[in-house]
């Protein structure tokens, strides 16, 4: 069953509210609650409880873990986003002119895995990756945050540090509790209110992203309407590396990249033809039955299972010894290193932060509730279009050696999206995309949508190609069309 989208208005409706006791604003009825220092286990903990509801902000500032920059602050801790829904985030202000830079979101996918792999393999303010047998992480010299205020949120319930009752079964449904995390997060950090805002992702961020940045600009309507009273979040950029947008696409392609990409051949053109000719007899036909995004149906189930048994029907061709998320790496290869989750898992690190639950990078139980809709089925490039058609900046990048998202399906997937210059961008010819005057792969852009392949990089595109992704970062928050330099 979906979520009852007025009952979480009204909780941000009540966030915003309680919020005015926080921070001096008047003062409502609906407003009653208590603010105050709690210091456990030696660590002052910030904390605000709202009587009505029992929601709750619980947070930690400047932990000294992550990013150590001489006077950036960090933030780490729990918005409540409904009731027993405790919503993991981690804050870090921009290390250069904090109180004037954009605001960005990163979110990871799976569905169910943490935002902390992002923000310690790839674009976050410290990282093993350089050095994976440390105790402690480096500084990350090409953090997002060297541009951006940077939170990172592990979503739904139940991911990462996330803990509490987890209902979410969809992307549709996990929509509404990341706007009101939003909205809370607005409400402790009113500083950040009206800040250019970004939302970036990757993975099953192909679903996440188009949906959330719609759910965000649906909300802003209400809000312009006099429907809602809430917080208007200045979305103005969009950006997903190595999405899974469209099965029906993206079965295909990955047949395509097996044989065709640019390493070498997983498996012969022989196997390619029949597996092809199963995925047109047999999974495609039960794809387009599965056409919405919301309806608790038995297509997007049946479209799941048989797409499912084609694939494992011909998993038995494919090598045993590759790293399905770099494909020139062997499967006992460690980049980026896993050495953070031992490093979240540390009683100390943990008590510094603030967590309070076991951390895990990706959580079977989440999964198992959106694969129990068939959440990954359901296409969500229609509504990737609208998210294009708004205007905004929007970025689909992949790296060319991941082959769980492979780039064929993702340079598909942008050349199938409906907007106004949609025959310019499939027109266009891809070019050489420089950083430094290095070819680091190709790109092409028509208005406001751009893509980029990142040669020789691996699923987590920031972790190989760390400085050319803070240049794409940097150029799609400022609204540029990406281009090389």
């Amino acid at each position: 069953m979906l979520v009852q989208i007025p009952q979480i208005f009204a909780l941000a409706t009540t966030l915003l509210a309680f919020s005015s006791v926080v921070f001096g604003n008047p003062v409502s009825k609906r407003s009653v609650g208590k603010r105050s220092i709690e210091v456990r286990d030696g660590v002052s903990h910030t904390i605000f409880e709202h009587e009505s509801t029992g929601a709750s902000i619980d947070f930690v500032t400047n932990s000294g873990v992550c990013e150590t920059t001489p006077g950036v602050n960090q933030y780490s801790g729990y918005f409540s986003v409904g009731q027993n829904m405790s919503m993991w985030f981690w804050f870090f202000e921009a290390r250069h002119h904090p109180h004037s830079a954009p605001l960005a979101l990163w979110v990871n996918g799976g569905p169910g895995c943490s935002s902390m792999i992002g923000l310690f393999q790839e674009n976050g303010p410290c990282t093993f990756n350089g050095n994976p047998n440390a105790t402690d992480p480096s500084l990350n010299p090409h953090s997002w945050n060297e541009y951006a205020n940077m939170l990172y949120v592990d979503q739904p319930i139940g991911t990462g540090f996330s803990y509490g009752t987890d209902t979410v079964n969809s992307t549709v449904f996990a929509a509404p509790f990341v706007w009101t995390l939003l909205q809370a997060f607005f409400a402790q950090f009113p500083q950040y209110k009206s800040r250019d805002f970004g939302l970036f992702t990757e993975s099953y961020g192909g679903h996440y992203g188009p949906e959330f940045a719609d759910y965000i600009q649906q909300q802003n309507d209400a809000i312009d309407g006099g429907d809602l009273d809430a917080e208007e979040i200045n979305l103005v950029a969009l950006g997903i590396n190595n999405g899974w947008y469209d099965a029906t696409i993206q079965e295909r392609e990955y047949i395509s990249f097996s044989v065709n990409n640019s390493h070498y051949p997983l498996i012969n053109s022989t196997v390619a033809n029949a597996y092809m000719a199963n995925y047109t007899k047999f999974c495609l036909p039960a794809l387009k039955n599965c056409t919405s995004t919301t309806d608790d149906t038995a297509d997007c189930q049946a479209a799941r299972l048989a797409c499912s048994t084609v694939d494992n029907s011909f998993a038995a061709y494919y090598p045993t010894n590759y790293d399905y998320y770099d494909i020139t790496q062997s499967d006992t290869a460690n980049f980026p290193p896993d050495t953070y989750g031992k490093y979240l898992r540390r009683p100390d690190i943990v008590k510094k932060i603030g967590a309070r639950a076991n951390y895990s990078s990706c959580s079977d139980a989440v999964g198992n509730l959106f694969g129990n809709f068939a959440d990954d089925m359901r296409s969500f490039l229609p509504t990737l279009s609208r998210v294009v058609q708004s205007g905004i900046s929007v970025l689909i990048w992949a790296g060319d050696a991941d082959s769980v998202c492979d780039w064929f399906g993702g340079y598909a997937s942008v050349n199938a999206i409906d907007y106004s210059s949609s025959d310019a961008f499939r027109d266009t010819p891809v070019e050489n995309f420089t950083v430094g005057g290095v070819v680091k792969g190709t790109y092409k852009t028509a208005d406001n949508l751009s893509w980029l392949r990142v040669f020789n990089s691996g699923h987590e595109v920031p972790a190989w190609e760390p400085e050319l992704s803070l240049q794409v970062f940097k150029q799609t928050m400022k609204g540029e069309a990406i281009s090389p330099t």
